[in-house]
């Protein structure tokens, strides 16, 4: 028996794995375990108790044959016949209790990975969000998180039922008749050969097919989306993407109709074979009762006790395709877990000192990370990742805003403002020199304090689909109604709230869709306001604003800007004359710097700029490339 056991888990968990997953995958999934080690004890115990009582039932049932051929009194019979009835109530409610506590456990699990996959996310760089489909990433925590599930919640009890019922079958048929029991397992190499083969076959059309749904979520997340949708209407394209989703989709469907049909070829033939064993069982179990050598109970019991025995073989069969199925699923998750995060928070860091805050960048060199660093080709959808990377953007950058003061960005686009603006939160970190708040490296800072510290408006400022209110609180959950009226109305977009529908309570959509671009960008405006930094980033914070708007909102912002350091990257030169240093910034050098009269006098870069600008809109309002 234990040799026979040996070689079906041998079958079982064989080396299909390098084949279908990585090594490791099952030690991985069994650490996420480790918290409900009592649990899955209790678990086991049900088990057990429901192996017994499904394999003393057909033990019994021969023993009311042999009570009936020998002619026992009707009480007998009757008594074994309620006995079965009894187990039969019991395991009925072990079987729910069972299902209960495997639920519990695989619910608990997933849980538990679900969180650890969301918070490693966050923790990634913006590099990483910038290369990644948003769909395939989605696709990760859904779909791939769901296919565990599956495995946990469904095929976990199976697995550990039919194990222990095989080996208590196999057990009491040896002791009835060993005989018969040998020529049972004939047939057994039968059930091994299909399940190894399958396995691996399984676990490659799911991998592909979870590509594919991937490739579909991307694409329903970007066309879906107001700016994708619109994109795709004003090029004429509905009927193309539509054709495209529909290739995608007609493969899918051919993978779910191979999947479907392989795995029913294996159920079929798993079924004939276990149908095949019971007639050799009735015949030879015939044949010795006939000649005396068995009771007719039983051959009974024997008959009753095979399905017991490749019964359960068939479902850990189907259970091993289930397995290695939930296992691509759990690699796929764990490639994202596998991603180190390049912004960490060192043990020892700190809170940034009370009071104003200068700002100090110190022969800074940076070169955006390569794509191996930072991303998987499977999530880029690509068959390589792209090798280009590390190339250095930023060439020793060196300045210094002091507490208060008004530093602006000017430059070419490309020339690597908004990289230089990125680098004070920590979006990114330097290669070398170092980014410094108050003398202290922004790498020896906790995070709540950087983020406290460092307030940032870029020039398409995100919104949440969620409502005007959320999106204010966002950047202080405590804030009071005063608070957010008071934002509102210093970034000039208190009379519009105050005259939508649901007031703070409207629901501003996806992205803020629902509001114009200049009332979108004055709630993000609002939002900082409400967060008070003392060190404000303002990338280009105007640039979606009419003339109207840009004066009310410059308006406010210089108020709110008051007695803090901001660090502006400039969009029309009219906006920073009265700053107190201005930064022109070419091919990641700074190349000039100054006050705005001191830059016109030197004839430079600026002063070309400046010309630019003003040639173009004599009323000064024309943007410079940024």
């Amino acid at each position: 028996m234990d040799g026979t056991w040996m070689f079906v888990r041998g079958a079982m968990n064989r080396a299909d794995a390098p084949h279908g997953v990585r090594r490791g995958t099952v030690r991985r999934v069994f650490s996420f375990a480790r918290p409900h080690w009592f649990m899955l004890g209790a678990f086991l115990a049900l088990t057990i108790v429901d192996a017994v009582l499904t394999v003393s039932t057909p033990v019994l049932a021969g023993r009311v044959v042999d009570a009936i051929v020998r002619g026992h009194d009707v009480t007998v019979v009757v008594g074994l016949a309620g006995l079965i009835a009894l187990l039969a109530v019991v395991g009925a409610g072990v079987g729910l209790v069972e299902r209960w506590q495997s639920s519990r456990i695989g619910e608990g699990l997933i849980y538990d990975l679900r969180r650890a996959v969301f918070e490693h996310v966050q923790r990634m760089p913006v590099a990483f969000f910038t290369r990644t489909r948003t769909g395939a990433l989605v696709s990760r925590l859904n779909n791939d998180v769901i296919g565990a599930q599956r495995a946990f919640t469904s095929t976990l009890s199976g697995v550990v039922t039919n194990v222990i019922q095989l080996v208590l079958s196999l057990g009491v048929m040896l002791t009835l008749s060993w005989q018969v029991t040998v020529v049972a397992l004939v047939l057994l190499p039968m059930f091994l050969i299909p399940a190894r083969r399958m396995g691996r076959r399984m676990a490659d059309l799911q991998r592909e097919a979870a590509g594919l749904n991937a490739a579909m979520t991307t694409q329903m997340t970007e066309r879906f989306s107001a700016p994708g949708a619109t994109l795709v209407k004003l090029f004429g394209r509905p009927a193309v993407e539509a054709r495209e989703f529909g290739e995608r989709a007609l493969r899918v469907r051919d993978i779910g109709v191979r999947t479907a049909m392989a795995t029913r070829w294996l159920m079929t033939g798993l079924t004939l074979v276990s149908a095949l064993a019971q007639a050799l069982v009735y015949g030879l179990g015939g044949y010795l009762a006939l000649r005396g050598h068995l009771a007719p109970g039983t051959v009974v019991s024997l008959a009753l006790l095979l399905t017991r025995l490749y019964s359960p073989l068939t479902q850990l069969a189907n259970a091993r395709v289930d397995i290695m199925t939930a296992l691509v699923s759990f690699e796929r998750v764990f490639e994202v877990l596998d991603l180190k995060p390049m912004i960490t928070e060192r043990p020892d860091a700190r809170a940034l000192p009370p009071g104003g805050v200068s700002v100090e960048f110190d022969d800074v060199r940076f070169g955006y990370p390569a794509a191996e660093a930072v991303s998987l080709a499977s999530l880029e959808d690509v068959g390589t990742l792209d090798v280009r990377g590390g190339t250095e953007v930023l060439h020793g950058v060196s300045f210094r805003a002091e507490a208060g003061q008004l530093v602006a960005l000017v430059g070419s686009s490309g020339a690597g403002k908004s990289t230089i603006a990125s680098l004070v939160p920590r979006l990114y970190d330097v290669d070398s020199g170092a980014v410094r708040l108050s003398g202290v490296d922004v790498r020896e800072l906790t995070f709540e304090a950087l983020r406290g510290a460092v307030g940032v408006v870029t020039q398409d400022g995100h919104l949440f689909h969620d409502t005007v209110r959320a999106n204010l609180a966002y950047a202080r959950p405590g804030a009071t109604e005063d608070d957010l009226w008071d934002a509102l109305r210093r970034a000039r977009l208190a009379d519009l709230v105050a005259s939508l529908p649901d007031g703070l309570d409207t629901v501003v959509g996806e992205r803020g869709y629902r509001l114009s671009g200049g009332e979108r960008q004055r709630l993000t405006i609002a939002r900082l306001l409400l967060a008070r930094p003392r060190v404000v980033i303002l990338d280009e914070a105007t640039a979606h604003l009419d003339s109207e708007s840009e004066v009310a909102v410059q308006a406010a912002l210089t108020e709110a800007l008051r007695g803090r350091t901001a660090l502006v990257i400039a969009h029309r030169l009219s906006t920073i004359r009265a700053a107190d240093a201005i930064l022109v910034v070419e091919g990641g050098r700074i190349v000039e710097r100054g006050s705005h009269a001191e830059l016109l006098a030197a004839g430079g870069r600026y002063a070309e700029l400046h010309r630019t600008q003003f040639a173009d809109s004599p009323d000064g309002v024309a943007a410079v490339a940024g």
